[in-house]
């Protein structure tokens, strides 16, 4: 493993960064030479599991209390023989250098530690959705995520350490410091231990979510008898911190003493901070910094204190990684010549703990650990990700249809429905490795983490941002990738690609024969019914478990008959006969085997004919049973030489295929990969077809385009079917036309 080393000191609190190279498994699939072989006979290509080198970054944070217990770390784990200088910054730099370097022998290089700052701030709220968060006291949960928006600036940066500094932010380089505090994050641990005799930051917190501020605190209504109606101020309002302890002759409760020292900084702060929004005509406010650690009194004291004094003009926004701005604009700062934000990035489930977390361990290495360290890791992805030009408005578009966070009812659904998956997931992933000796151990090892997983989100559903079907998924698949099973179906897809490339040609013959009207509605019923094709549902995976005849036919079987449960097929039809052809269509193909081999090539086949170029676009990586890019592109060739329309689409390009840059059984339009974007722009394309319960039911089902879209999908859920109004096997026939 290969690593760069970044140390983060505040005088409070200290966050460790490295950047490492990370070896895992991936499958690879190669095609055989099909000149001459008999498809009956023969697999369309070979699997095989490579090594793959990727880049990660971990950050971990601790008090300064065990700065010598991170570096005898440090040293046993991290440093060899390249290492030569540690990367610094913050106060902590300058207290901690000598020791830094006589107990790890390495230099201290020192970073700006402001520049950090707004670096970090602007890579997560780039690259992490669902980063920032308002905070509502009322709601279940509080928490509130915002869509990411393409343009961030401008902004104003509090960030809460030892001190306070506040900064604002322009642009990705212009930023200029306009004041700050001395009363911060130091101040409360500082006058609390003196309070409490409790030297620990996290339990001085603790301490204060038990406590009872107006045991301690004067307030309006103590000092007029009520509300002072003249000025607006409510009665319960705080006329003095610390108010009554100058009167009353008692002692007061720890618990209470640290939940008025919380509420006097928490106000204070929120105050400055918003005169000096006002002053600069800004409308967001990002907190940052260890200070506010996802603690729901401070937050909720901030909040009011900025909604109180700019009457609600003002927005307070928080960070789920709000105490690694700084560790992370490091990593920037000291990786320029790698030129780190031409890449994308994303968040790692499998290895961060989430909002709201317990002590650090320090163990980070110890990749069996469970959910609840305090640790952040982001992978660097293959491809640069951007927004789909075609979005009516990138800043509204929210992916997922359901927020489980706010569904408290679809939240408990969802969360045993994917418990009750896991005995199926972990024997398919050990299947999918036949000769290896510890698949079984590294399967379970799987179980593990994701059941921790699923009890961390039960408890705390917000941990990851906003929960859906999607991030459940998303977090099922880093946690496979963890324990290195890649591709746990890719001999099922190979079988299924296999079997739908025989029955490829008779399909085709049968369609050729139907007149124009009957074509088009067998199309959509193929397409409909190679959707049924999908093992992430669990009534479709038992049928194909217990019935190796299901098919093609069978499937149309299963399918609601018309009308659908969303049907606008007639409209469809309607638009066929009447307009004139479509320039492009970009198509989001879903699963592997008859799907996307007798359902989506069929009706890319049509469109062709009606002289429409065709984008054709898959995942990047496996997930599920999905069809990834390099899967599609050996599936065409097959095709092709079978198929003389798929064929010369192919060689005059007015077939393309492309990746989408995801590696999800999902579709995020604001994440797709930049080549794709740039086609799409370049081909003119006029028509989207997205296909499948996760890319257009689980997500973008209230997507609103720029141009014509079709959302189609079959229902395999029997809850799902139940809340939309249906059964299951119901039809999603969904086409949009925007509004002019």
């Amino acid at each position: 493993m290969h690593v760069v080393l970044f140390l983060i000191t505040g005088g409070s609190l200290t966050k460790l960064a490295y950047y490492s190279t990370v070896q895992h498994k991936v499958a690879r699939v190669r095609s055989f030479d099909y000149s001459g072989k008999d498809v009956e006979h023969e697999s369309p290509y070979e699997i095989t599991v490579q090594e793959e080198i990727t880049a990660r970054l971990h950050f971990i944070k601790f008090e300064n209390t065990y700065i010598e217990t991170c570096l005898d770390f440090i040293k046993d784990h991290l440093v060899n023989t390249e290492t030569q200088v540690l990367k610094a910054t913050g106060g902590g730099a300058y207290k901690f250098k000598d020791l830094i370097e006589k107990k790890l022998g390495l230099k201290v290089d020192k970073e700006d530690v402001m520049t950090c700052l707004i670096k970090g701030c602007n890579f997560v709220l780039k690259n992490i959705p669902h980063e920032a968060f308002a905070y509502q006291k009322d709601s279940d949960p509080e928490f509130r995520f915002q869509t990411n928006h393409p343009n961030i600036f401008p902004y104003l940066l509090v960030n809460i350490g030892s001190g306070v500094s506040i900064v604002k932010v322009e642009t990705e380089d212009k930023f200029e410091w306009i004041g700050g505090s001395s009363i911060g994050g130091g101040t409360f641990w500082g006058l609390g231990t003196l309070l409490t005799k409790t030297k620990k930051f996290d339990e001085l917190l603790q301490l204060a979510s038990k406590g009872q501020h107006t045991n301690v605190d004067m307030l309006v209504k103590d000092v007029y008898g009520g509300a002072y109606h003249t000025l607006g101020l409510s009665g319960n309002l705080i006329a003095s911190s610390f108010g009554k302890s100058a009167t009353a002759d008692k002692e007061f409760s720890k618990d209470d003493m640290a939940k008025s020292l919380l509420h006097m900084i928490s106000n204070d702060i929120g105050q400055l901070a918003c005169l000096y929004a006002k002053l600069h005509n800004l409308h967001k406010i990002y907190f940052g910094g260890f200070f506010i650690r996802g603690h729901p009194v401070t937050m909720r004291t901030i909040t009011f204190s900025i909604n109180f004094f700019s009457k609600g003009e003002v927005q307070a926004l928080f960070l789920r990684h709000e105490g690694y701005l700084g560790a992370i604009g490091a990593f920037l700062k000291g990786a320029e010549q790698d030129n780190p934000n031409q890449y994308s990035w994303g968040e790692n489930y499998a290895g961060s703990s989430g909002l709201m977390s317990t002590s650090p361990d320090f163990c980070p290495m110890q990749r069996a650990r469970s959910g609840t360290f305090d640790m952040f890791e982001m992978d660097r992805l293959e491809r640069p990700l951007v927004n789909l030009p075609l979005l009516k408005d990138p800043t509204t578009y929210i992916p997922d249809t359901v927020d489980l966070t706010d569904d408290a009812m679809a939240r408990k659904y969802w969360l045993t429905c994917f418990e009750e998956a896991l005995d199926g997931v972990v024997k398919r992933a050990i299947a999918s490795q036949p000769d290896s000796t510890d698949a079984a151990e590294r399967a379970e090892k799987f179980r593990q983490k994701y059941w921790n997983k699923l009890q961390t989100l039960r408890q705390q559903p917000f941990a990851y941002g906003t929960l859906t079907v999607r991030s459940l998924l998303d977090t099922r698949e880093h946690c496979l990738n963890e324990f290195n099973f890649p591709d746990p179906y890719s001999k099922v897809k190979q079988k299924e690609n296999g079997i739908a490339l025989k029955c490829f040609p008779s399909v085709i013959e049968s369609l050729d024969s139907l007149g124009w009207e009957e074509r088009q509605f067998a199309l959509v019923k193929g397409l409909l019914a190679g959707n049924v094709f999908d093992w992430g549902a669990k009534a479709v995976s038992e049928v194909l478990e217990s019935e190796p005849q299901f098919g093609f036919e069978e499937a149309k079987e299963k399918l609601q008959e018309r009308p659908w449960l969303e049907d606008s097929y007639s409209e469809w039809i309607q638009r066929l006969k009447e307009g004139p052809p479509h320039k492009c269509a970009l198509i989001f193909a879903d699963n592997s085997g008859i799907d996307i081999i007798l359902g989506v090539f069929p009706f890319v086949r049509e469109l062709l004919c009606r002289g429409t170029e065709v984008i054709l676009a898959c995942n990047s990586g496996p997930a599920l049973n999905d069809v990834t890019y390099s899967e599609s592109l050996i599936v065409a060739e097959w095709i092709a030489a079978m198929d003389p329309i798929i064929q010369s689409a192919l060689t005059e390009e007015r077939l393309l295929l492309v990746q989408t840059g995801s590696s999800s059984p999902c579709l995020d339009l604001s994440r797709l990969d930049k080549g794709l974007a740039l086609l799409v722009r370049e081909r003119k394309t006029d028509l989207v077809i997205i296909e499948g319960m996760g890319r257009a039911i689980h997500t973008n089902y209230y997507a609103a385009l720029k141009c014509e879209s079709l959302k189609l999908a079959v229902i395999k859920n029997s809850w799902l079917a139940d809340r939309l109004g249906g059964k299951i096997f119901s039809v999603i026939f969904k086409y949009e036309v925007p509004c002019k």
